[in-house]
Protein backbone atom coordinates (compact mmCIF):
# COMPACT_ATOMS: atom_id res chain seq x y z
CA UNK A 1 0.00 0.00 0.00
CA UNK A 2 1.04 3.62 -0.74
CA UNK A 3 -0.76 6.39 0.78
CA UNK A 4 -3.90 6.18 3.49
CA UNK A 5 -6.31 2.94 3.47
CA UNK A 6 -9.30 2.59 2.86
CA UNK A 7 -11.88 1.45 5.85
CA UNK A 8 -12.17 -1.85 6.56
CA UNK A 9 -15.10 -4.19 4.56
CA UNK A 10 -16.33 -7.64 5.26
CA UNK A 11 -16.83 -7.79 1.40
CA UNK A 12 -17.36 -6.36 -2.10
CA UNK A 13 -19.99 -5.96 -4.45
CA UNK A 14 -19.24 -5.42 -8.10
CA UNK A 15 -21.69 -3.63 -10.16
CA UNK A 16 -21.67 -3.32 -13.78
CA UNK A 17 -24.60 -1.81 -14.48
CA UNK A 18 -24.60 2.31 -14.25
CA UNK A 19 -28.21 2.16 -13.06
CA UNK A 20 -27.82 -0.02 -9.93
CA UNK A 21 -26.79 2.02 -7.02
CA UNK A 22 -24.78 0.85 -4.32
CA UNK A 23 -26.21 -0.53 -0.97
CA UNK A 24 -26.95 2.39 1.37
CA UNK A 25 -24.74 1.24 4.07
CA UNK A 26 -21.92 0.58 1.49
CA UNK A 27 -18.24 1.35 3.69
CA UNK A 28 -16.82 3.01 0.46
CA UNK A 29 -17.90 3.20 -3.32
CA UNK A 30 -15.08 3.37 -5.80
CA UNK A 31 -16.54 4.60 -9.68
CA UNK A 32 -14.59 3.66 -12.81
CA UNK A 33 -15.77 3.74 -16.36
CA UNK A 34 -13.88 1.09 -19.29
CA UNK A 35 -13.08 3.56 -21.55
CA UNK A 36 -10.92 2.84 -24.92
CA UNK A 37 -7.44 2.09 -24.43
CA UNK A 38 -5.42 4.94 -24.08
CA UNK A 39 -1.62 3.20 -23.78
CA UNK A 40 -1.43 0.49 -26.27
CA UNK A 41 -0.59 0.88 -29.92
CA UNK A 42 -2.84 -1.41 -32.33
CA UNK A 43 -0.51 -4.27 -32.50
CA UNK A 44 -0.37 -4.32 -28.68
CA UNK A 45 -4.31 -4.29 -28.53
CA UNK A 46 -4.38 -7.09 -30.94
CA UNK A 47 -2.07 -9.31 -29.00
CA UNK A 48 -3.47 -9.02 -25.42
CA UNK A 49 -7.06 -9.61 -27.19
CA UNK A 50 -5.57 -12.86 -28.67
CA UNK A 51 -4.62 -14.14 -25.47
CA UNK A 52 -7.16 -12.53 -22.51
CA UNK A 53 -9.53 -14.88 -21.67
CA UNK A 54 -12.96 -13.18 -20.28
CA UNK A 55 -13.23 -12.25 -17.04
CA UNK A 56 -15.94 -14.41 -14.47
CA UNK A 57 -14.23 -18.01 -15.64
CA UNK A 58 -15.38 -20.27 -13.00
CA UNK A 59 -12.10 -21.39 -11.80
CA UNK A 60 -11.04 -18.00 -11.51
CA UNK A 61 -12.56 -17.05 -7.59
CA UNK A 62 -9.51 -14.81 -6.57
CA UNK A 63 -9.20 -11.57 -7.75
CA UNK A 64 -7.34 -8.30 -6.63
CA UNK A 65 -8.81 -4.44 -6.93
CA UNK A 66 -6.11 -2.44 -6.93
CA UNK A 67 -6.97 1.35 -7.03
CA UNK A 68 -4.05 3.73 -8.04
CA UNK A 69 -3.62 7.29 -7.68
CA UNK A 70 -0.61 8.79 -10.30
CA UNK A 71 0.89 12.36 -9.31
CA UNK A 72 0.08 15.69 -10.48
CA UNK A 73 3.32 15.39 -12.03
CA UNK A 74 2.44 12.51 -14.02
CA UNK A 75 -0.38 13.74 -15.84
CA UNK A 76 1.58 16.84 -16.48
CA UNK A 77 4.00 15.09 -18.74
CA UNK A 78 3.10 14.69 -22.28
CA UNK A 79 1.31 11.51 -23.76
CA UNK A 80 3.87 10.42 -25.66
CA UNK A 81 6.32 11.12 -22.84
CA UNK A 82 3.74 9.13 -20.59
CA UNK A 83 3.91 6.46 -23.10
CA UNK A 84 7.76 6.09 -23.12
CA UNK A 85 8.02 5.75 -19.08
CA UNK A 86 5.01 3.49 -19.37
CA UNK A 87 5.70 1.06 -22.20
CA UNK A 88 8.87 1.55 -23.98
CA UNK A 89 11.06 2.05 -20.58
CA UNK A 90 8.55 -0.27 -17.80
CA UNK A 91 7.59 -2.45 -20.00
CA UNK A 92 4.08 -2.06 -18.63
CA UNK A 93 2.03 -4.54 -21.68
CA UNK A 94 4.77 -6.88 -22.10
CA UNK A 95 4.98 -7.69 -18.39
CA UNK A 96 1.24 -7.82 -18.74
CA UNK A 97 1.05 -10.45 -21.71
CA UNK A 98 3.66 -12.78 -20.17
CA UNK A 99 1.10 -13.38 -17.42
CA UNK A 100 -2.11 -13.92 -20.08
CA UNK A 101 -4.41 -16.06 -19.95
CA UNK A 102 -3.51 -17.18 -16.30
CA UNK A 103 -4.32 -13.48 -14.82
CA UNK A 104 -7.47 -11.70 -16.32
CA UNK A 105 -7.38 -8.33 -15.96
CA UNK A 106 -9.79 -4.95 -17.10
CA UNK A 107 -8.43 -1.45 -16.32
CA UNK A 108 -11.54 0.79 -15.03
CA UNK A 109 -10.69 4.39 -15.85
CA UNK A 110 -11.81 7.11 -12.74
CA UNK A 111 -9.73 10.36 -12.59
CA UNK A 112 -12.22 12.28 -15.50
CA UNK A 113 -15.42 11.06 -12.84
CA UNK A 114 -13.80 13.36 -9.95
CA UNK A 115 -12.61 9.95 -8.16
CA UNK A 116 -10.10 9.98 -5.60
CA UNK A 117 -8.33 7.09 -7.40
CA UNK A 118 -7.55 7.38 -11.29
CA UNK A 119 -7.42 3.47 -11.90
CA UNK A 120 -8.83 1.24 -10.64
CA UNK A 121 -6.94 -2.25 -11.97
CA UNK A 122 -8.97 -5.52 -11.57
CA UNK A 123 -7.50 -9.09 -11.47
CA UNK A 124 -8.91 -12.34 -11.70
CA UNK A 125 -7.54 -15.66 -11.53
CA UNK A 126 -7.34 -19.33 -10.46
CA UNK A 127 -6.07 -20.45 -6.73
CA UNK A 128 -3.37 -22.28 -9.08
CA UNK A 129 -1.85 -19.36 -10.98
CA UNK A 130 -1.91 -16.85 -7.10
CA UNK A 131 1.64 -17.12 -7.87
CA UNK A 132 1.64 -16.00 -11.33
CA UNK A 133 -0.02 -12.97 -10.20
CA UNK A 134 1.70 -12.47 -7.01
CA UNK A 135 5.30 -12.43 -9.60
CA UNK A 136 3.23 -9.97 -12.20
CA UNK A 137 2.43 -7.62 -9.19
CA UNK A 138 5.86 -7.73 -8.08
CA UNK A 139 7.36 -6.62 -11.36
CA UNK A 140 4.90 -4.29 -12.13
CA UNK A 141 5.67 -2.42 -9.06
CA UNK A 142 9.63 -2.64 -9.69
CA UNK A 143 8.86 -0.20 -12.92
CA UNK A 144 9.94 3.19 -13.57
CA UNK A 145 6.75 4.45 -14.03
CA UNK A 146 5.99 3.23 -10.26
CA UNK A 147 7.47 6.79 -8.93
CA UNK A 148 4.43 8.19 -9.95
CA UNK A 149 2.35 6.44 -7.89
CA UNK A 150 1.68 8.48 -4.98
CA UNK A 151 -2.22 6.14 -3.88
CA UNK A 152 -2.34 2.20 -4.08
CA UNK A 153 -4.39 -0.04 -1.94
CA UNK A 154 -4.15 -3.89 -2.72
CA UNK A 155 -7.35 -5.16 -2.00
CA UNK A 156 -7.57 -9.06 -2.59
CA UNK A 157 -10.86 -11.01 -2.62
CA UNK A 158 -12.01 -14.66 -3.30
CA UNK A 159 -15.35 -15.28 -4.53
CA UNK A 160 -17.72 -17.22 -2.42
CA UNK A 161 -20.56 -19.04 -4.12
CA UNK A 162 -23.75 -18.76 -2.24
CA UNK A 163 -25.38 -21.87 -1.43
CA UNK A 164 -28.65 -23.11 -1.28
Amino acid sequence: MVGSGLPAASHVEVIEDDGQAPEPAAMWVLRGAVSHERHVTHAERDALAAVQEPLGRPAAIRAALIPIRKSERWWTLPQDERRRLFEERSHHIAIGLGHLPAVGRRLHHARDLGEPFDFLTWFEFAPADTDRFEELVELLRGTEERAYVEREIDIRLVRYEERS
